[in-house]
């Protein structure tokens, strides 16, 4: 029994090298590959159980591990679709049949229907803007769709939001005609500005925006629609004011106080657009109109795609307006290491990785996303070539065993001729 124990454990070692050489071929061979995490055999001895005066040898099992937790180095391109993960987190693809998988493989390419596919063809998945501010699923995949960019299509935002920061002239007196609200003719006002908004369709819409002065430390403010004014002057509108609405300010700051700072109203045409008035101010100096900005776009196609180190996909139109259209989540596990791996550089949870967490990036200790660099693999080709040498060694040193082995067990058969 110990001549075969010997033999036996000979063979186990050889299996062993064997697999130690397989995971060095495996790195090498992928030693370019984006995202690779190099692989090692982990050896764990094997003991039988001895009997009084007897030694019974065991051998040794091989436990391949994925360094997946540990980053590699970055390589910057010039594409904007190539993403690389700066940190702990993985991005969430889906193959053809629509099956998720984990990977750090970010060689993003748009394919014929503008979806975003990697060198292996997994799509990436993120969260849309169609539902307003995406949120993650913090236990599961659902929500995710596959990325969709065309620059073929052409788009149109209407205005929902703006804001407008100015000053108002604190030294103004009251008009003493009607105010513009109530759409006289003789109306009068204290100042006066213009604001573009789209509507349902992208087209422009010209807004007239009236500040008038009511007492002290009161204003009105009223928005009409440009193209129903009266020609050759203003009021009266067709139609009369989308909407109006009274601000007050504190006569000693010059800062907006009270609950109203804003207004709402409808743009012809389109959606209702919530104008932000919080950081207007009134103060000593004329009326001053330091930012404006209305959201929407008109109909056009996308020029190029941005994407921020949190996830965001924006696109740009032609007209210089930007949309966020996706945002980018990551995966995560609690022990990335025990991950297991998928062909075509993917991963899916095991038991011992613990179940997937998904968030978006810089949350947590999940890392942020760089747009334009690649992560290679993290493979050192100058260790893998020491570990070959010491795997063929330990190769040759356990057949030498085997053989030994071998040679003792034809003396014992000879011994009964």
């Amino acid at each position: 029994m110990s001549l075969y124990g010997m033999m036996r454990t000979g063979v186990s070692g050889m299996n062993a090298q064997a697999n130690r050489l397989s995971a060095v071929a495996d790195n090498i061979a992928n030693s370019d590959t984006t995202g690779y995490k190099r692989s090692s055999a982990e050896f764990s001895t094997l003991i039988m159980p001895g009997t009084g005066g007897a030694y019974n040898s065991g051998g040794v099992t091989t436990t391949i591990r994925s360094a997946v937790s540990t980053q590699g180095v970055m390589t910057y391109t010039t594409s904007v679709s190539d993403l690389a993960v700066n940190g702990d987190g993985f991005f969430v693809v889906q193959d053809a049949s629509g099956t998720p998988y984990l990977t750090r493989a970010g060689s993003f390419v748009p394919d014929a229907q503008g979806r975003l596919v990697n060198a292996a063809g997994y799509q990436l998945m993120a969260y849309s803007y169609d539902n307003g501010e995406p949120a993650a699923t913090a236990n599961g995949f659902e929500g995710l769709v596959p990325v969709q960019i065309s620059d073929q299509q052409m788009t149109a935002t209407p205005s929902t939001e703006g804001n407008f920061t100015g000053n108002l002239p604190a030294g103004a007196a009251p008009p003493s005609g009607p105010l513009p609200s109530t759409n006289s003719a003789t109306a009068e006002y204290t100042s006066k500005t213009s604001m573009v908004a789209y509507d349902n369709l992208g087209n422009k819409k010209l807004l007239d925006v009236y500040f008038t002065n009511t007492g002290a430390g009161t204003w009105q403010v009223a928005v009409f629609d440009q193209s129903k004014a009266t020609p050759g002057t203003s009021f009266p509108y067709t139609g009369g004011a989308l909407a109006s609405t009274n601000l007050t300010f504190d006569t000693t700051t010059g800062k907006l106080t009270g609950a109203t700072t804003g207004i709402s109203f409808t743009v012809p045409g389109g959606s209702t657009l919530d104008l932000d008035l919080s950081q207007l101010t009134q103060l000593g100096t004329g009326f001053t109109v330091a930012d404006a900005k209305v959201n929407g776009n008109a109909p056009s196609s996308i020029q190029k795609v941005q994407i921020g180190q949190d996830g965001v996909i924006y696109a740009q139109f032609e007209d210089g307006s930007t949309k966020a259209l996706y945002k980018i989540p990551l995966a995560d596990v609690q022990s990335p290491d025990n991950l297991t791996a998928m062909p075509g550089n993917v991963y899916v949870q095991s038991t011992d990785s613990g179940a997937v967490h998904i968030g978006f990036a810089n949350e947590g200790k999940l890392g942020s996303i760089v747009s334009g660099a690649l992560e290679n693999s993290n493979v050192d080709i100058a260790e893998e070539l020491t570990n070959m040498i010491a795997a063929q060694r330990s190769y040759t040193a356990n057949s030498k065993v085997f053989q030994t082995g071998s040679d003792l067990m034809d003396v014992l058969v000879n011994l009964k001729r």
